[in-house]
């Protein structure tokens, strides 16, 4: 299954450091593009961030700008939502 996002920059963390710190690459892009993504990467999301799995065991936090509210709708509508009545 999968969902169509508009995203901007995005956030990839590599991995930890030898003090438990996240590795954190950021990427800035000049413009938001769409994107179709498998609905099983995405994690959480957030008013900002769209929390995504990729590949090498990555995380990346994509800021995205089809609002939360209508996130939260698009995968209600697609049976993905337990509990679309909260906020």
């Amino acid at each position: 299954m999968f969902i169509t996002l508009t995203v901007g920059s995005y956030l990839i963390v590599h991995g930890y450091d030898e003090h438990n710190k996240e590795i954190v690459e950021e990427v800035t892009v000049q413009s938001p593009a769409e994107k179709v993504v498998a609905v099983s990467r995405i994690q959480s999301i957030s008013e900002n961030y769209v929390l995504v799995t990729g590949s090498h065991g990555r995380l990346m936090y994509w800021e995205y700008t089809d609002g939360y509210a209508n996130l939260k709708r698009k995968l209600h509508l697609a049976g993905l939502m337990v509990d679309q009545n909260r906020t």
